[in-house]
């Protein structure tokens, strides 16, 4: 079982429609970070998640029509998989897998320390990036498509 709770608490959330809503709304350094973030996201999803607006955020997503009918969480919302947030002075990404699974975590946090040599901000499935320039979007793309949709299901 997934658990599908993200916390917004201090984020900026957005009323953007549309993902490019989003980003059109965005400060010229947090639309530069997210949108390298976005095009890596999009490169590595595995096939089946969707990319919306949910929670206020870029959402990737697992559609109504994919997940079994037995589901725990908000049924008027697709299961989150991932989010990308720009918040007041940090970028924001929620991935929801690497909560959910011990192993992966640990592949990140371990990969993270040898190419970046910095610090984690990281609070369940929460990572922070204060700086917009130093985040490793090769490896945030990596670590989106080590979950297929069955896999998270």
């Amino acid at each position: 079982m997934v658990e599908c709770k993200i916390e917004t608490s201090g984020s900026l959330q957005s009323k953007a429609q549309t993902p490019n809503e989003y980003l059109d709304e965005l400060p010229d350094d947090g639309k530069k970070a997210v949108s390298e973030l976005r095009k890596v996201i999009l490169k590595n999803l595995p096939k089946g998640f969707v990319e919306v607006m949910s929670y206020g955020m870029l959402g990737y997503v697992l559609p109504h029509s994919i997940y079994p009918k037995v589901y725990y969480c908000n049924p008027k919302v697709p299961l989150p998989f991932m989010n990308v947030a720009s918040q007041k002075k940090i970028i924001a990404v929620y991935h929801i897998g690497s909560h959910a699974n011990k192993l992966l975590m640990e592949w990140f946090t371990s990969e993270c320390a040898k190419q970046t040599k910095m610090k984690l901000d990281m609070e369940k499935s929460c990572i922070r990036f204060k700086n917009m320039d130093k985040i490793p979007c090769k490896l945030i793309g990596e670590l989106t498509g080590k979950i297929s949709v069955k896999q998270y299901v």
